[in-house]
Parts: structure tokens; C-alpha cells; sequence
């Protein structure tokens, strides 16, 4: 990189004005970027920033950011806008819902709009949530589908194979290579590794159970992603409920998560206790059950009766998992004191990445130590 490179590069980065010390003054595309950039990020110094309350002036900006940066750029600087310059009430102009770029957080947004949203935008909204959606299941659908299906292959594994079709023969030469016979140049199986006869009914339940308070809302969007393709395979059976204070079953909007996303209802308190009590209702075979929590368990009910119904769960033989967040950000903020007595009775609360998730799964699938795993694979 050339000196004249750095030194464009860092007058871009500071912003102008006499403290940022380049001397370098912008011209053309340089100078529109320099623009686009100040209307959000502007902190004094100088640059003239905010977009006011036009609605053509903010969709020039957001084309232009569309011209100048990549698509990954532009997500942050939508979404910094969004909450510097409070543009809500501009996304729910169709105009605008149009010339944005479509993303987890814009949906989130939008899905905290909806109550309030007039007719006229609703439709553009849908359209913007129906975009990120389909991109999200070509993203995460086979690979979710191939390490369930292969968790449940080999939870079903057995040392007693029915026919012959059933036997895993390069499981079983490996697990007999010390009856190697040389003279025979052949190997003697003294026990066969194979599947069980493929089972046509349901194998697990599956019970997601997401908080919709404000903090959760790209949580509440891959869940229903995650919730709709763990739907769509017949060996397992897939509850999806969302909580504040009140409890919604959306179970039966699962094979349209867009339909399943309209229906949660984004920010208010939270009544974790209320959820788990009702989710416990749906469980009828605890030993095959995985329950998944998603919440940052600040508990606006009876904590300790929360407590006993994980406990109570655990004890019957379901698999608990306490998800602190299902999205790219990590852990936000969240209530330790719950996660550490949740820890403490073998439950551990971490957060979950949208690409480790379907490995989480087959980990449940598979009952490993979940503790362990989050070790290995996230940020406990």
C-alpha cells in the first residue's frame, strides 16, 4: 500500500476536521462516501451528520451506501442507522422497506414494528422477511438435515444386525482388524456392527421454546428457521413456542416460518416459568425429548419454580438446553445467576452460533455431554 493509499484510508477512517491530522481534503466518489458515511457515524469534529426525518433524502443514503460498499457493510450501516438516528418510522413506508437490504436484524426490526405497521407497508414487509428467510434455509437446511438424519443413524446402531442388508461392513472390518488372518488374507468378524431396521415413527420430540423479549429478536429468527426444517422430518416431532408474559404455540405455523414469525410479538416481559410449565404439558416420552430454552433468563416469574421444573425435566430423562442466544453475536446480556444455578444441576447456558447449531443437535441427538460440547464449540 502507498503512502497517498494510507493516508486516504485514515482521512476516511477519521472523518476530516482539524483533529483527525491527514491535512488530506476528498473529492468525488471519495467525498460521497465520506458523506454517507458522516450522516451516521458523525461524532462532532467537524462532519455534518443525520439524515433528518426525510423520506427521499433517506432513500438516496441508502442507495448510495448500496453503490459504495458491499452488502455486508451495508447490513451494519442500516443497522447502526436504524438505531443512531431512530428510522423507525421511516421502515414502515414501503418506499423504504424496498431500497433497504434485506437482513436478520432488518426483520427483527420489522417484526417489533408489526403491531403498529399500516396495511400499506405490510407487504413489502412480508416480502423482506420472506427474502431473508429463503436465503437462511438454502444457507442451513441440509446441513441441519444431514447431522440430524446421521445422529439418528447412529443412536440407532446395534451390535445385533437383523439382516445382512443392516450390517455397517466397513464399521465391522474395522472393528475386527486384530482377526486378520494372513493365510487367509481375510478378516473374522467376531462381533458385527450394523443399524437397527429404520424406523418409520417419530424418534425424538424436539420442543423449542423462544423468549421474545426485545434482546431476542435474531433468536427468535433463526429458531423459526431452525424450528420450520426440523419440522419438515417425519422421525422427529417439533414444538415450537414462543413466550413473554403470555404463551403462544406457533407449532401449527411451521411449515411457513414467515407466517410462524409474523405471529411472535416482540419485546414486553418475560415469564419463563409459565413457558416451561406449558412445554412440559407437551412432553409424552421424556427419555426421547431434547428441550430447548432460548432465552437470557432475566425471569420476570416465580424463579424458583422455574428452577424445580428444569430439574424435574432432567430427572425424567429430557435432554435441557439453555440457549443464551441462537445468533452470529454471541452471548448478550444475560442473568448469571440463573445460568450458574442452571450449571449447577447439569444444565449449562451458552451461547449458540446459527452454523454450530445443527451439531448441537446431533449432540443431543446422540445424548453427549452438552457441557462439553459448548466448550469445545462455543463461549460458555
Amino acid at each position: 500500500m502507498t503512502d497517498d493509499e494510507r493516508l486516504r484510508r485514515w482521512r476516511l477512517v477519521l472523518g476530516g476536521g482539524d483533529a483527525d491530522g491527514t491535512g488530506l481534503g476528498l473529492e468525488g466518489l471519495d467525498a460521497r462516501m465520506d458523506s454517507a458515511l458522516s450522516a451516521v457515524y458523525d461524532q462532532g469534529g467537524g462532519r455534518e451528520g443525520g439524515l433528518g426525518a426525510s423520506a427521499p433524502r433517506v432513500a438516496r443514503w441508502l442507495g448510495d451506501i448500496r453503490t459504495y460498499f458491499p452488502s455486508t457493510v451495508v447490513q451494519v450501516m442500516q443497522k447502526d442507522a436504524i438505531e443512531k438516528l431512530n428510522l423507525t418510522r421511516l421502515l414502515l413506508e414501503p418506499e423504504m422497506l424496498e431500497a433497504v437490504e434485506p437482513d436478520v436484524h432488518l426483520v427483527g426490526t420489522l417484526l417489533a414494528l408489526n403491531r403498529v405497521m399500516p396495511d400499506r407497508a405490510r407487504e413489502s414487509a412480508r416480502a423482506v422477511v420472506r427474502k431473508v428467510v429463503d436465503e437462511l434455509e438454502r444457507r442451513l437446511t441440509q446441513k441441519t438435515r444431514a447431522a440430524v438424519t446421521g445422529a439418528l443413524d447412529r443412536s440407532a446402531r446395534t451390535h445385533r444386525p437383523k439382516r445382512v442388508a443392516d450390517i455397517d461392513w466397513d464399521r465391522t472390518i474395522r472393528a475386527n482388524l486384530k482377526n486378520y488372518l494372513p493365510e487367509k488374507n481375510t478378516v473374522v468378524p467376531s462381533r458385527l456392527v450394523g443399524y437397527a431396521r429404520r424406523q418409520r415413527s417419530v424418534q425424538r420430540e424436539v420442543l423449542l421454546c423462544i423468549d421474545q423479549s426485545g434482546s431476542m429478536a435474531a433468536s427468535v429468527v433463526y429458531s423459526s428457521v431452525f424450528g420450520a426444517v426440523l419440522a419438515s422430518m417425519r422421525s422427529l416431532k417439533t414444538s415450537l413456542v414462543v413466550f413473554d408474559t403470555a404463551v403462544v404455540d406457533l407449532t401449527d405455523q411451521l411449515h411457513d416460518p414467515v407466517e410462524l414469525l409474523f405471529g411472535t410479538q416482540l419485546g414486553g416481559g418475560t415469564d419463563i416459568n409459565r413457558a416451561i410449565a406449558y412445554c412440559q404439558g407437551l412432553i409424552t416420552r421424556p427419555t426421547d425429548s431434547i428441550f430447548i430454552l432460548i432465552s437470557d433468563l432475566y425471569e420476570g416469574g416465580v424463579r424458583e419454580e422455574m428452577l424445580r421444573r428444569v430439574a424435574a425435566m432432567t430427572q425424567a430423562g429430557v435432554q435441557v438446553i439453555v440457549l443464551l442466544a441462537l445468533s452470529d453475536e454471541g452471548a448478550p446480556f444475560y442473568d448469571h445467576e440463573n445460568a450458574a444455578a442452571l450449571a449447577a444441576m447439569g444444565v449449562p447456558a451458552f451461547a449458540c452460533t446459527p452454523d454450530a447449531f445443527p451439531d448441537l443437535m446431533a449432540a443431543a441427538i446422540e445424548r453427549r455431554d452438552i457441557a462439553q460440547w459448548a466448550e469445545r464449540h462455543m463461549a460458555v
